[in-house]
């Protein structure tokens, strides 16, 4: 589905992501881990199309991607959660999955909008939308305005735009984040649901290692911006090349 050849960052003469090789299944869920500054990010950032690759390329099912903007990329098939962040933060929370619910049915070639075919298809669009806030668990927030969310409500509104859009590969970068110990265990089980359809990559940067074990199929390590380790989780957290770079994690953990 994604795969990545000699992907490659230099910031000076830093090389922050140095010429990584990997592919990414469907029905596969991916956790991208390794100490602060291994390149975690930046290689995310090079995949979604945030930053520019020095050298190397991003293909997603043949196409390259390489030289398409953050926003051809998603339309490509690409979904990143902040990407989505308070799309129209004045709206409320049904008003902006149903927009994205929209941006998805009008397709990448539709340019403009056909305000008939918008209020025909409007009771559709709608449904559709309120089918992916009841997965998310956000009932009873339809009429709330984004702005107004908190954080955690927030986050789970990212997962039900990138639902809405429905890319054939979702990408999260430290889900959890600033979400308290109540919230997170909703954004975890939201992930879960997503990998359950195996038609879907999924890829995750985390550096918790329990959500890792939870939820990852496979794991890869980046260290120094190189790919230094691919493979099951249970065998890939006990290889020394991990345990000798990852040890913040081990104690984490333990």
């Amino acid at each position: 589905m994604l795969s990545t050849e000699n992907l490659t960052i230099r910031f000076g003469g830093h090389v922050a992501v140095n010429a990584v090789t990997c592919s990414f299944a469907p029905g596969t869920l991916t956790a991208i881990v390794g100490p602060n500054g291994a390149g975690k990010t930046t290689y995310f950032n090079l995949i979604s199309g945030q930053l520019k690759a020095s050298a190397g390329t991003v293909l997603l099912a043949g196409r390259d991607l390489t030289g398409l903007s953050a926003s051809a990329r998603t339309r490509a098939g690409l979904g990143r959660a902040f990407q989505l962040t308070n799309l129209f933060p004045n709206l409320s929370v049904l008003e902006n999955v149903r927009l994205a619910v929209q941006a998805q049915r009008a397709g990448p070639h539709r340019r403009g909008l056909n305000l008939w075919s918008v209020w025909s298809d409007h009771k559709a669009l709608t449904t559709t939308a309120q089918e992916i806030l009841d997965i998310v668990a956000m009932q009873d927030k339809h009429s709330t305005p984004v702005a107004s969310l908190p954080h955690g409500d927030q986050r789970k509104l990212e997962v039900a735009l990138l639902m809405a859009l429905d890319p054939q590969v979702y990408m999260f970068d430290e889900p959890t984040a600033g979400m308290s110990a109540d919230e997170a265990p909703v954004i975890l089980k939201l992930i879960a649901h997503l990998k359950q359809d195996k038609t879907k990559t999924v890829l995750l940067v985390e550096h918790k290692m329990d959500v890792v074990r939870e939820l990852a199929d496979r794991i890869i390590v980046l260290h120094n911006g190189s790919l230094v380790a691919d493979g099951e989780p249970a065998a890939v957290i006990a290889s020394p090349i991990v345990q000798e770079a990852y040890l913040g994690i081990g104690r984490e953990a333990a």
